[in-house]
């Protein structure tokens, strides 16, 4: 997969993080909105500016292009990572967007690292798109 297809699959992927977040949340969006935002700040996954209102995070996840701030993507990955209903991407544009946020939420020396820590769950649908997110990241995109 060349680097810009993943980055530009990663980037329309992003949207449909926050889409499956708000499909598998119990809570209504501005409630959703309000723990995405608290859980970046509490888990260190970003400073959002302002808490975000049911709103706009419907509007986030609309967005083909990935132009929403990188925290909330990034959090909708650490939340739904750790669902007991073990939701998985619904496409190769979001499996990109998830490998992508889940390397840039945790630190890992190698690939290896990064694959061995994925929930059980996730290892098989996300082998490829992380190869291809540690391959972007190794290449500087992802700093």
């Amino acid at each position: 997969m060349p680097q810009d297809d993943f980055y530009t699959q990663m980037r329309a992927g992003l949207s449909a993080l926050l889409r499956q977040w708000q499909a598998l949340g119990q809570a209504d969006a501005d409630q959703l909105a309000l723990i995405l935002a608290e859980t970046a700040r509490v888990a260190k996954l970003g400073e959002p500016d302002a808490t975000p209102d049911g709103a706009t995070l419907a509007h986030w996840s609309q967005i083909q292009t990935g132009d929403m701030p990188l925290w909330a993507p990034r959090t909708a990955v650490f939340l739904l990572n750790q669902m007991p209903a073990k939701p998985t991407p619904q496409s190769n544009a979001e499996a990109c967007a998830w490998a992508y946020c889940w390397l840039r939420n945790r630190s890992f020396d190698s690939l290896q690292a990064a694959h061995d820590g994925l929930p059980e769950h996730l290892k098989a649908p996300l082998q490829d798109a992380l190869e291809a997110a540690w391959r972007d990241q190794q290449g500087l995109r992802l700093v």
